[in-house]
């Protein structure tokens, strides 16, 4: 097999580099000389994950499609951490980024099966506040276009940016409590009875049916005693100018030059 590079980063300081090889194995070298100095095993499938430390320059993190997620220490070509992504019932889950937070105590990875997980110190008491599976509603509804070829929401067909909130719900697409709701921003300081999303049966690829939310239970703002949104506004004033430019231009050019002449003369 031909070796391939599939990723590549520096440490923290600059002194080191490493790179991902499609033959499963990480290669410390160093950046000024060029010279390899380890040879980092442990994977069993090509890595495209490689996140150095904040500010620990010897610290380098690695995940891959092998579902294993490893802590290196790149100066002496160690192992320090390890995990392996096991999804009970349904093997490995192939681990597609992760990032370490600003701090440097924990980091953060998302999976094929569209989990995130969390790691750090201390206790997981201040995680435990939000269900395992979140999904917006809206995260799979279909995109249609209109005659400017603009995308909305076909459903709605409202542009999608444009939408209310959209609600939180679990992997079934059943809605959570009106407690979680409120994590949504936009929906903090609703009424319970604006946090009830509207419900109807939808049939799945399998021909099941299940009990799914199909749209929002939304009242007008100046009900909800909400402002109205400021970016809304924005989008919809620069629509309005762009209208205007529009028609404007439309006007110049029916009121052109006549009478067979050219361009019109320099004032």
């Amino acid at each position: 097999m031909k070796p391939k590079v599939t990723m590549i980063a520096w440490n923290q300081n600059d002194n080191y580099v490493v790179t991902a090889v499609n033959n499963h194995l990480l290669k410390v070298w160093n950046s000024c000389t060029g010279q390899l100095l380890h040879d980092l095993v442990g994977h069993a499938d090509e890595v495209f994950v490689l996140e150095t430390h904040p500010f620990d320059s010897r610290i380098m993190l690695s995940a891959g499609h092998d579902g294993n997620i490893f802590i290196w220490d790149i100066t002496k070509g160690t192992k320090t951490k390890h995990y392996f992504n096991m999804i009970e019932g349904q093997g490995h889950g192939a681990v597609f980024d992760c990032k370490f937070s600003p701090d440097g105590q924990h980091f953060a990875c998302t999976d094929s099966h569209g989990h995130l997980l969390i790691f750090g110190f201390g206790c997981s008491r201040p995680y435990e506040k939000i269900p395992d599976q979140m999904f917006f509603h809206t995260d799979y509804r279909p995109l249609i276009r209109d005659s400017n070829n603009y995308v909305l929401d076909e459903q709605t067909q409202q542009a999608p940016h444009l939408m209310p909130p959209p609600f939180l719900v679990d992997v079934d697409g059943n809605p959570h409590p009106t407690k979680y709701q409120r994590l949504v921003p936009g929906r903090e300081n609703c009424a319970d009875e604006h946090l009830i999303p509207q419900l109807g049966y939808v049939a799945t690829s399998d021909g099941e049916v299940v009990e799914q939310v199909i749209g929002q239970q939304t009242v007008d703002q100046d009900e909800q005693g909400l402002e109205p949104s400021i970016l809304d506004g924005m989008i919809r004033q620069l629509q309005l100018q762009q209208d205007q430019r529009t028609g404007a231009d439309q006007e110049s050019a029916s009121s052109g030059p006549q009478n067979g002449e050219g361009t019109p003369r320099r004032g």
